[in-house]
């Protein structure tokens, strides 16, 4: 995959992108990110990228000429690949969204700054708006690092276990079980017997009834878009766990 980022601050990516499974990922050529300052497409010699908002108003408007002229430059007049804007405004970023960018070999990701975009970039060049939660930042860079990292962990190859990503919380609907690592007993807290019992069924099994019980504690509204066995839902209404999900 190719990630085209357009930005003011192209500085703020790097160190990032330089650790852990983006870094790998990039090193084994499945992550391409290439980063373009939106100031090397101003004509002034000032750079200028922003301006007062007609109408007036606190705060800078980003401005469309830069920006068109970026991305036209880069993925095509019109883009051949879809464009991003970063945004408060956007539909909410979550698991399913990421396996649906996974999909697509290239994605530009806009990152805004100031009060925002000249509403003829959202009008006429972008083709998604992606928002990663009911807040502001300053800016789309971090939200655009958020989407690689989540959608670099879905691409074939790019963790180290092929099914990891499977596992992790929202992957299947489900908030993630818990994991435990030696010793097998911490100031007399003791992993739970049926990850010790080398019984793989019985080791799902617990996983599975963990998941459901930590997603209704923590995040009952998910429990709606998954799919339960009668004995899960049984499970769930009681509140409590069976002899065997105890381990």
């Amino acid at each position: 995959m190719r990630c085209d980022v357009f930005t003011l601050f192209p500085e703020v990516f790097e160190p990032y992108l330089q650790t852990g499974i983006l870094q790998r990922a990039r090193q084994n050529h499945l992550l391409t990110v290439k980063l373009h300052n939106l100031r090397d497409w101003t004509t002034d010699r000032h750079r200028t990228t922003d301006d007062m908002p007609y109408g007036g108003g606190g705060g800078m408007v980003m401005k469309a000429e830069p920006i068109f002229a970026a991305v036209e430059a880069v993925l095509g007049r019109p883009p051949a690949y879809p464009l991003i804007m970063l945004t408060p405004q956007g539909r909410v970023f979550n698991q399913r969204v990421a396996y649906e960018l996974a999909q697509q070999p290239r994605l530009g990701l806009l990152c805004g700054r100031y009060e925002g975009f000249d509403e003829r970039v959202r009008q006429h060049l972008v083709t998604d708006q992606i928002s990663v939660g009911d807040y502001v930042l300053s800016g789309g860079e971090l939200p655009a690092l958020l989407i690689i990292d989540a959608v670099t962990r879905l691409i074939p190859g790019a963790l180290g276990d092929p099914t990891g990503a499977e596992d992790d919380s929202h992957a299947s609907g489900l908030l993630e079980y818990p994991h435990y690592t030696r010793p097998a007993e911490f100031r007399g807290w003791r992993v739970p017997e049926a990850l010790l019992s080398g019984d793989h069924a019985r080791i799902a099994r617990w996983r599975r009834a963990q998941s459901l019980l930590r997603t209704r504690q923590q995040r009952p509204d998910l429990l709606a878009g998954v799919s339960l066995s009668e004995a899960e839902k049984r499970m769930l209404e009681d509140g409590v766990m069976n002899k065997e999900e105890e381990g």
